[in-house]
């Protein structure tokens, strides 16, 4: 199947302030920063819809907080999109308390609502949010990219493992960011 700007959406996982506070001092996290930046500017440019998915987790109740500790905990700064990241009125906000920014979310009826079958995938972690939001698209049926460059794993497993296992067991397209740019602006044969 081609690829179909038209009929994609972005979803940003997790960036949110929360994770992001020491981004200047710490290079891979600039760069990871860097490259969710330019992902987001180059889908808002093309009038791609950008789906922010953040987590909004309730202290006592979501049970990966006891697996995790207390982290983008609903109604606080750490839950708001990165203001990096340059949010636009017309973007959409999923809030999640679960892994999978589809689990028990309206995530799957945004989508379709506006007619998206393909989904682009950045954010962290790698190897468990982004790793459930996109099995769970490919479980909906779901045409995946993940972008390579605005992945960043930090609390569990390899990045390059959690990028070849959405490759082999969604059908993935990993791409470079320069490649997401080439697709984005009509190269043939990227995605």
């Amino acid at each position: 199947m081609p690829f179909d700007p038209t009929r994609t959406a972005l979803l940003v996982i997790d960036v949110c302030e929360g994770g992001l506070s020491d981004a200047a001092e710490d290079e891979t996290k600039a760069a990871f920063l860097d490259a969710c930046t330019k992902t987001v500017a180059l889908c808002h440019d093309a009038g791609v819809p950008v789906i922010y998915c953040n987590d909004a987790h309730r202290p006592g109740l979501d049970t990966e907080l006891a697996l995790w500790g207390d982290h983008g905990l609903a109604g606080t700064t750490e839950a708001q999109t990165a203001a990096a990241l340059g949010p636009q009125p017309e973007d959409i906000t999923i809030p999640k308390r679960r892994y999978s920014a589809f689990f028990q979310t309206d995530l799957d009826l945004t989508l379709r609502e506006l007619g998206v079958d393909t989904v682009v995938a950045i954010g962290w972690d790698t190897n468990i949010c982004v790793l459930h939001t996109l099995a769970s698209a490919f479980f909906l049926n779901y045409r995946s990219v993940c972008v390579a460059d605005a992945t960043m794993t930090f609390l569990i497993g390899d990045e390059a493992e959690g990028l070849e296992y959405f490759r082999r067991c969604f059908g993935t397209e990993v791409v470079s960011y320069d490649e997401f740019e080439a697709a984005m602006k009509g190269a043939p044969d990227v995605l």
